[in-house]
C-alpha cells in the first residue's frame, strides 16, 4: 500500500535501484522502486497523492527525463524530482517548469549524497 510521503526511486540499473532503496529504507523512508519509466509514470499516476520525492535516472530507454519528469509533475502537483546521471544532462526546463522541485545528482554518488539530495527536496516540499 502506497503512503503518502514515499520516495519513488525509477533506475534500469538493478544494482543501483537496490542500492538505493536500502540505504534510503535503513534511514526511515518508504521506499516503492520501478525498474523502467513506464513503471513509474504508472505508479505515480496510480498513487498521485502517494510520492513526496522520485528520483529518476536520467538516462533510461523510453520518454526522454524531460517528458517523463513533466508528466509526474504534472500528476503530483508538490512532487520533487531528482534526475541522476552520469552523463550530462540539462534539467533547466524543468526547473523552470517546476522551481525549487527538481535538482540533479551526478553518478557515481556516495549514498550520503543521496541522502542529501532526497532530504532537501523534502524540505522543499513541506515549504510549498
Amino acid at each position: 500500500m502506497i503512503q503518502p510521503g514515499q520516495i519513488l526511486i525509477v533506475d534500469d540499473e538493478p544494482s543501483l535501484l537496490k542500492m538505493m532503496s536500502a540505504y534510503l529504507s535503513r534511514l526511515g523512508y518508504s521506499v516503492v522502486t520501478a525498474v523502467s519509466a513506464e513503471q513509474g509514470l504508472d505508479a505515480i499516476k496510480a498513487h498521485p497523492d502517494g510520492f513526496a520525492v522520485a528520483v529518476v535516472d536520467a538516462t533510461m530507454a523510453g520518454p526522454s527525463l524531460e517528458e517523463l519528469a513533466s508528466q509526474m509533475l504534472t500528476a503530483t502537483p508538490r512532487l520533487c524530482v531528482i534526475a541522476a546521471s552520469g552523463y550530462p544532462v540539462d534539467t533547466a526546463p524543468l526547473e523552470a517548469a517546476a522551481p525549487g522541485r527538481v535538482t540533479f545528482l551526478h553518478k557515481p554518488f556516495a549514498p550520503e549524497m543521496l541522502a542529501s539530495a532526497v532530504r532537501r527536496m523534502l524540505d522543499t516540499q513541506e515549504a510549498v
